[in-house]
């Protein structure tokens, strides 16, 4: 391995590690702000330091293990709700490739060229985290949430692996990495040619499933306080409940970060970036570019969150399986006719 692959590998690792603070914090203050409030002030200048803070109380919380756990599972469920995403984030390409003197550098970890298909097998593992912590509490509320997260999850993955599907049809291929650079065309001289406007269709199927994937409102039912009193990690405390809580921020980026590369383009954006630039300067714009478009999608998810009440657990299983799985069948069979054609 090269000094400049080992680079890339701790600036994404470190970007990864820093991403969960930064949307605790943002959460709060987008929350209050849509709530008329302040959000956390006290700790640091804008509160910036609150997640440490909060971090810094994890770590010295108690540790409470109920008496009849599954031990093995009951420590596993929170590294499978961690882990798989984070691995995920490996196949994503950050940015424009660069080159320094005679070495051409990738800002991606690993560049698979069933990149999407990875991308898919590891965050259906998550779900194996949420569904572990919860039977294996020995508590029926983290039970009743496991079983509601494996329901969920199974209904959503379908819809959302058919969207994939209508995309991988369309760009001819299952490597992220090929998606995002035959995104960085013009149509008709002036429009990006990015999947959004060829699958509009995926694409919201795609973003109502990520909804639900990553247990965000109004798709909560795996934690569901007011039936569940706090779901699958109810029993668990101290930094396993940490590592739950980080898991779902990791999940949202991952998800941002695949929409992105699918269906906006990835790095690109025409005007700013320029495909054939292996310039350092280029590729750092690429990769600007490329956090933004994720943070905006991250700012969405909160937005929606603090907008949107929860559904009731029959209108979420009849969204996914009568609604989005049937939309998402005929996405695919009309793309395949117009392939033919």
């Amino acid at each position: 391995m090269s000094i400049w692959a080992l680079l890339v590998i701790v600036g994404i690792l470190l970007i990864v590690l820093h991403i969960p603070p930064g949307m605790i914090w943002a959460e709060r203050k987008v929350a209050a702000r849509i709530q008329g409030r302040w959000g956390p002030t006290r700790v640091g200048p804008f509160g910036l330091l609150q997640p440490l803070a909060d971090a810094v109380k994890l770590l010295t919380k108690e540790e409470v293990i109920p008496r009849g756990a599954e031990r093995p599972l009951y420590y596993m469920g929170p590294l499978l709700a961690f882990v798989p995403g984070a691995l995920a984030l490996a196949v994503v390409p950050f940015g424009h490739d660069m080159r320094v003197g005679d070495t051409v550098i990738q800002l991606q970890i690993a560049d698979l060229h069933v990149g999407v298909l990875f991308v898919l097998a590891l965050t259906s593992l998550a779900v194996y985290g949420l569904a572990f912590g919860g039977w294996s509490s020995d508590s029926k509320y983290p039970l009743l949430g496991g079983l509601r997260s494996s329901a969920q999850m199974v209904s959503y993955e379908v819809a959302l692996g058919l969207a994939v599907v209508a995309v991988i049809m369309s760009a001819g291929t299952v490597s992220i990495r090929e998606m995002v650079l035959a995104q960085q065309e013009l149509l008709f001289g002036f429009l990006p040619a990015w999947n959004v406007f060829f699958q509009p269709v995926a694409a919201l199927i795609f973003l109502v499933a990520a909804f639900a994937e990553n247990n965000r409102l109004p798709f909560d039912m795996p934690e569901a306080e007011a039936e569940l009193v706090g779901g699958y990690h109810t029993e668990y405390s101290g930094m396993k409940f940490g590592m739950f809580f980080l898991g779902e921020y990791v999940a949202m980026t991952v998800m941002s970060a695949v929409m992105v590369s699918l269906f906006f383009g990835g790095w690109g954006l025409p005007g700013l970036t320029d495909p054939h630039d292996t310039s350092v300067g280029n590729a750092l714009v690429s990769a600007a570019v490329f956090l933004v478009k994720v943070a905006a999608l991250l700012f969405f998810y909160i937005w929606v969150r603090w907008t949107l009440p929860r559904f009731r657990y029959d209108q979420l299983m009849r969204l996914g399986w009568k609604v989005l799985i049937p939309l998402a069948l005929a996405n695919v069979v009309v793309t395949g006719l117009f392939g033919v054609l």
